[in-house]
């Protein structure tokens, strides 16, 4: 729109109603944020866990999850190392509450993307798992 032509008071009303507008288009991105931030956070389990049963990981996790269980053996030897949680995906706990362990990956040639974190203190029985298929990204809540 051109303003030649227009009084002041035209051409102020017009650059009230453009901040409206933005202002309008950011309160909207805000509200639509917040309605589908659970359907993002779903891959998450801050806030909104997403749970998997053990039966419905793949095989190779399913073996991982046994060996968390009964304390060994494990394949590799950075598994039951400290987990820093360093990208907060996982609910917030001192250094040392959590243990990653590697789930084999199928013709990978490196420990892959696949992984089980577990909370608690070893030995003992952990508190809670969660699997994650892309390296830290995302992560489900292993359900016994």
């Amino acid at each position: 729109m051109h303003s030649i032509g227009l009084t002041s008071s035209e051409r102020e009303f017009r650059g009230v109603a453009r901040q409206w507008s933005r202002t309008a288009i950011a309160v909207l991105g805000l509200v639509a944020g917040v309605a589908f931030a659970p359907l993002v956070m779903a891959r998450s389990p801050i806030g909104v866990p997403v749970s998997v049963a053990v039966s419905d990981l793949p095989p190779q996790a399913q073996a991982t999850y046994r060996s968390i269980l009964n304390g060994g053996p494990f394949p590799f030897p950075k598994d039951g190392i400290v987990f820093g949680n360093y990208e907060r995906q996982l609910p917030g706990h001192v250094r040392g509450y959590y243990h990653e362990y590697t789930v084999k990956t199928p013709r990978s040639r490196n420990r892959g993307a696949r992984r089980i974190v577990c909370g608690g203190a070893p030995p003992a029985p952990p508190e809670v798992c969660y699997y994650t298929d892309d390296h830290y990204a995302s992560f489900r809540r292993i359900e016994p």
